[in-house]
């Protein structure tokens, strides 16, 4: 395929994104560490965050970002929410005019309360942009297993375009036009995984399990449909499935922070021990004011943002969740 790829961020996700590109595309990925770029150039790995993973030999990598930039037909941004803005300034001089951008981030700005894809529109005025998501997690998919995302644009041609770049024999992408509720359910559902993380610390049952991700899905789904989504977006790949892997999976981040602090441990603790970022932690800080904005009750949220926020424990949220009086299933809580 004649489209240059390029992949700015090499984490887990991004790194395995830009795996996926290598087998239809020349892909090189941005590092900002040295050590990163030179595994991935040498021994076709990235041991910093997916040791033991082989990666597609003909991926690339480079610490020169301009360079990365400028040559990109595409361009994938696998930062993380906190870092996305000032990225997107820094690659701004470097980005041909039209290129797509592709997000991978499941966050939202804090301050802002921003999508990515609204942050890069800022950012890169006069791009195409959209996003790629859905219920993908990186060491699965490295070693062989199937898997299903959405690529999510406005103009279905460009998604269509893209659908040819990220495809694999196991990886089988689905275009959409809702940009606006894939994303919110792709920072969202990470609440919820917080949620069901902590259910999971406490001893709980899978009947409670299944409870939090039901009822975390239609709180995700009233904020999505009432910010602009088609609720359709919600009962698929980038709702319900990402929601299903993110809170089940023992390599879901954000089921893991929510976990151990349902064993009792203190959230900074758990922070400063990973090396990888849980949006869900962030997003749990700013979605009540999202919700506030829209007029929609959130309860399993705004329990989890007294738990990142207020130093609530994990007894407690659970208490103030079954304790809440209950009301017709289709009744906003």
């Amino acid at each position: 395929m004649d489209m240059n790829v390029a992949v700015v961020g090499a984490g887990s996700w991004g790194t395995t994104v830009a795996h996926l590109c290598a087998h239809n595309a020349p892909t090189v990925i941005h590092s900002r560490r040295e050590d990163v770029a030179e595994a991935i150039n040498e021994r076709n790995e990235n041991p910093r965050y997916l040791e033991g993973y082989t990666l597609h030999a003909d991926l690339r990598a480079s610490t020169d970002l301009a360079a990365v930039v400028r040559a990109a037909d595409v361009l994938v941004m696998g930062v993380p929410s906190a870092g996305f803005r000032a990225t997107l300034e820094e690659l701004r001089p470097f980005l041909r005019p039209w290129v797509p951008v592709v997000s991978l981030a499941k966050g939202l700005e804090l301050g802002t309360m921003k999508r990515m894809t609204e942050v890069a529109e800022e950012e890169l005025p006069g791009h195409p942009v959209g996003v790629l998501t859905g219920p993908n997690l990186a060491k699965e998919i490295l070693a062989g297993s199937a898997a299903a995302a959405v690529v999510a644009f406005e103009d279905l041609t460009i998604a269509k375009r893209l659908q040819e770049v990220f495809s694999s024999s196991l990886f089988r992408v689905y275009t959409n036009n809702d940009v606006i509720g894939c994303e919110i359910a792709g920072a969202l559902k990470n609440v919820i995984a917080l949620a069901a993380g902590m259910a999971d610390g406490l001893g709980t049952g899978d009947n409670t399990r299944a409870a939090v991700m039901t009822r975390g899905l239609a709180e995700l789904t009233r904020l999505g449909v009432a910010m602009g989504g088609d609720p359709a977006t919600f009962s698929g790949l980038a709702g319900m499935g990402d929601l299903l892997a993110t809170c089940m999976s023992p390599q879901s981040r954000n089921r893991y922070v929510g976990e151990q602090l349902g064993r009792g441990r203190a959230l900074d603790e758990i922070i400063e021990e990973m090396n990888q970022v849980a949006e869900g932690v962030k997003t749990a800080k700013i979605v009540l004011d999202l919700a506030e904005r829209y007029d929609v009750q959130m309860p399993i949220a705004a329990e989890m943002r007294a738990c990142v926020t207020e130093g609530r424990s994990a007894p407690q949220a659970y208490r103030g969740l079954v304790q809440r009086p209950a009301t017709s299933e289709s009744a906003p809580d």
